[in-house]
């Protein structure tokens, strides 16, 4: 299953590491959204529950960079090669199958989706209920909960370690369940000026949605 628009628009402190280390889940992710302006690293996302068919789709991989807020790439890599990059006012998606760019004003969209937890604001609080979720496979847990209905998403997981995510679960609203799991994070990287610039590859068909 392909990362739909839905995950990335409709959706990843400078306190010390070794403090964060031992901080709750709530403490851990109010300090991770305050001191960290960008990053980059590699992830790896699954779909947990079956299709209606009864077919699970085959895990994704591939790299992320960003810069808050808006602005950011996400490159699939396997098992096919797809690109969703935003500038901070447009969302682009590229399917290099088809050679086709799709395109959207990003406006409020990020606003309660998952992508707004990595690429959005500081102001979270202001479109999710935030609490601790316990301890699990060696992350400290915290759920958020969108306050506005007019979302795709139910409830989203937040695993974090030493100070940064380590994995995001999504639940939409029919009760399916993506697993994202973040490695190889890198906070605040140098990033340059040009870096979240779109060039339509040649050749290929641009649609505005």
């Amino acid at each position: 299953m392909k990362f739909t628009t839905q995950v990335i628009a409709a959706l990843f402190a400078t306190a010390a590491i070794s403090s964060a280390a031992h901080a709750g889940a709530l403490d851990q992710f109010k300090s991770f959204v305050a001191g960290t302006k960008s990053a980059k690293g590699e992830f790896t996302q699954q779909q947990l529950t079956k299709s209606k068919s009864g077919k699970v789709a085959p895990v994704s991989s591939g790299s992320f960079v960003f810069a808050r807020p808006g602005k950011f790439i996400w490159t699939y890599q396997k098992p096919y090669q797809q690109l969703l990059q935003a500038d901070g006012d447009t969302l682009y998606i590229y399917d290099k199958d088809l050679n086709q760019v799709s395109t959207r004003k990003l406006g409020n969209a990020l606003g309660s989706s998952p992508a707004a937890i990595l690429f959005g604001s500081n102001d979270l609080e202001k479109n999710f209920t935030l609490s601790e979720a316990g301890e699990r496979d060696g992350a400290e847990w915290l759920t958020a909960v969108p306050k506005t209905k007019d979302t795709t998403f139910e409830q989203i997981g937040i695993g974090l370690k030493g100070g940064v995510p380590v994995a995001m679960e999504l639940k939409d609203q029919f009760g399916q369940v993506s697993l994202l799991k973040f490695t190889s994070f890198q906070r605040n990287p140098a990033l340059g000026a040009q870096q979240f610039k779109f060039e339509v590859p040649k050749g290929a068909d641009v649609v505005s949605q």
